[in-house]
């Protein structure tokens, strides 16, 4: 499917011919230009022919008829048009509406699954067989409603899958009944061991939504299966050619220049093949025409939601920590990319604050340390030479004895 934006005007996009269904049309549109301007030509420059065979009377008659067979035709084309619009848009519906039935059910499971650490192992093998299990489910869904036989899917690793259920598997009736019949046994079988805890009106709300997408598969499978009825399809084809001619006669006779002649004839033929190409290609939506239904995207996409489920992040809600101010519901206004990128912005550098912080005070505790152990060196050293200071101030008669107790100390 081709994805395109529009710019100021809505116009430059139109020029690209990358899906476009104007080649197919300017292969009808061209040659009746040139064969109106050629017999154009041949009428003016035989008058004896032009006369004879009645020209004139013939080309006022078929314009009448051109009239009345271009109406008849406008409808027809235009009503193949809408319902071939109507099949494109109700089967990527339908498929989307699968995806999310199956997709809810699936996260519907990994939210009941068992948190006990007994029955840790028991949940990990049953999560990783039922996703495997669902993106088969879908891929056969997919390959079901496709009109490509050979297509390549993405799809989990089912190599350690019994092989004699696969070969069953491969040789079914239908695939999706039977991938279906698996994860309905696997999530009784999973209840019954207690590797998920749910209540029976919850767990029966999963079988509903896998049971709903399975509807949702046989409302596509409609669309493939049943084609535009092949009367209505004939009529358009064959009214299309005989317009054809009857342009390219009318357009000789009744336009006076050769130039015109074969612009009119070339813009009505384009136009109405172009209308019939653009049903052509919208009534089959699932195969692999540029303007299809993805069907190779939306099985990645599935895919890589199951596996962001997988993650431990998405199996436990985000922690929260509330405050007074909470009960306020403050509200801002931004976009929800936007707004978590800033929290976590603001939270990484108030991480990084605190550290700095932190760092900061172990210096300004190291540094202080020093300190005090400078001043308790000093303040001991003061201490120790004190005494003999003190004691030859307070005792003059012993002057002598105490220098020379000073002196022996020193040396």
């Amino acid at each position: 499917m081709i994805k395109y934006e529009t710019d100021k005007w809505a116009v430059r996009f139109a020029f690209s011919l990358h899906g476009s269904v104007f080649p197919k049309a300017i292969v009808w549109a061209g040659p009746c230009g040139i064969v109106s301007m050629c017999m154009h030509w041949f009428f003016r420059n035989v008058p004896e022919f032009f006369n004879s065979f009645g020209a004139g009377d013939l080309g006022q008659q078929g314009a009448s008829v051109l009239a009345g067979s271009t109406f008849i035709l406008g409808f027809l084309v235009v009503f193949r048009s809408q319902q071939a619009y109507s099949r494109w848009w109700e089967g990527g519906t339908l498929l989307q509406q699968l995806r999310g039935e199956w997709f809810n059910a699936f996260s519907n499971l990994m939210a009941v699954c068992n948190t006990d650490p007994a029955k840790k192992q028991e949940v990990m093998e049953f999560q990783h067989r039922l996703i495997r299990l669902v993106s088969l489910l879908y891929c056969a869904a997919i390959e079901q409603v496709s009109t490509v036989q050979m297509q390549n899917y993405d799809l989990f690793d089912i190599a350690d899958f019994d092989h004699k259920t696969l070969t069953y598997l491969l040789d079914a009736h239908d695939r999706c009944e039977v991938c279906l019949q698996w994860i309905q046994r696997l999530i009784g079988e999973a209840n019954e061991h207690q590797v998920i805890k749910v209540a029976p009106p919850i767990l029966s709300r999963v079988y509903n939504q896998l049971g709903n997408g399975i509807v949702n598969l046989n409302n596509a499978r409609k669309i493939t299966e049943f084609p535009i009825p092949y009367p209505l399809a004939q009529m358009i084809t064959f009214m299309l050619m005989a317009h054809w001619s009857i342009t390219a006669f009318v357009c000789a006779v009744s336009v006076e220049r050769i130039f015109w002649c074969g612009i009119i004839s070339f813009c009505v033929v384009f136009s109405f093949w172009s209308i019939n190409y653009i049903a052509v290609e919208l009534e089959q939506p699932f195969g692999n025409d540029t303007n299809d239904v993805p069907l190779v995207e939306m099985q990645t996409d599935l895919n890589n939601s199951l596996i962001s489920l997988m993650d431990e992040r998405a199996q436990q809600p985000p922690q929260f920590t509330f405050r007074p101010e909470h009960v306020e519901l403050g509200k801002v206004k931004s976009s929800l990319g936007l707004r978590i990128s800033k929290l976590v912005e603001e939270r990484e550098m108030c991480c990084i604050d605190d550290v700095m912080l932190e760092g900061e005070k172990n210096e300004d505790l190291t540094d202080s340390r020093a300190v005090s152990t400078k001043e308790a060196v000093s303040i001991q050293a003061t201490r120790e030479v004190e005494p003999f200071v003190g004691e030859v101030s307070m005792d003059p008669k012993s002057a002598s004895s105490n220098a020379a107790k000073n002196q022996s100390l020193s040396s």
